[in-house]
């Protein structure tokens, strides 16, 4: 079984210069963020205090902005670390990105080839198994090439009749399987003999009187479904 694992980087641009932030350097400014110290945040990522400044320094020379502000306390203590204005900013689209990877980290992966490529409509059509969809049109992409599409499981909405809306794709399936994840109804549905999955809520499961067997439409925009040429 093949095991394929990709660590994140975050690629940061600030009027013109860049960096790559890596996943331990977005955990040490993360961490400055929750415990106000550059020596707690140290040891949360497991480096030690001259690591840390060495990352801040790197960052903030690339970057050429100051990304943390340090405080000297007296005595008594009182000192710390904080994120500076920029350095929050570079966290907050850090996280953002992070939130939407954790969105969309299921999908469905269906082999499909080019059928059609409508320029003044920006749409291709591409086909799998016995039915037809819309994507976004790639200008990489010719007729026939083999690609393959990408949807969300959030991204497939249910209807027990077609409706008319923005939605481009509609197709009608048969529910063969329906389980229960962290408060989330994941729903299998055969569409021509490809397997399609949905998740959805508890609440819309009742309201739609959901049970395996039943046929239903499954609907997605051609602007959620991403593609892979092969």
């Amino acid at each position: 079984m093949t095991d394929v694992k990709a660590g994140v980087e975050y690629k940061i641009n600030v009027d013109g210069n860049s960096f790559l932030l890596d996943s331990k350097k977005f955990r040490l400014l993360e961490s400055i963020l929750d415990t106000g110290s550059l020596t707690a945040a140290a040891k949360s990522i497991d480096v030690s205090y001259r690591t840390a400044l060495n990352y801040i320094d790197k960052i903030e020379s690339s970057l050429d902005v100051k990304i943390v502000s340090t405080t000297k306390g007296g005595k008594g203590g009182g000192g710390g670390t904080s994120l500076t204005e920029e350095g929050y900013s570079i966290l907050k689209e850090c996280k953002k990105i992070n939130a939407i990877m954790e969105l969309h980290k299921d999908v469905n992966e269906i082999e499909a080839e080019v059928i059609n490529v409508d320029d003044a409509k920006g749409v291709m059509t591409i086909k799998m198994h016995d039915f037809e969809i819309n994507a976004p049109l790639n200008r990489n992409y010719e007729v026939g090439d083999k690609l393959l599409a990408l949807i969300s499981y959030d991204n497939i909405f249910l209807m027990l009749e077609p409706q008319t809306s923005s939605i481009r794709n509609i197709l009608k399936g048969q529910i063969v399987e329906m389980r229960l994840q962290n408060e989330v109804i994941r729903v299998k549905i055969d569409v021509g003999g490809v397997y399609l999955f949905s998740d959805i809520t508890l609440s819309a499961e009742k309201e739609l009187n959901l049970s395996i067997g039943k046929e239903v439409f499954v609907g997605f925009k051609a602007m959620s479904v991403a593609t892979l040429k092969l």
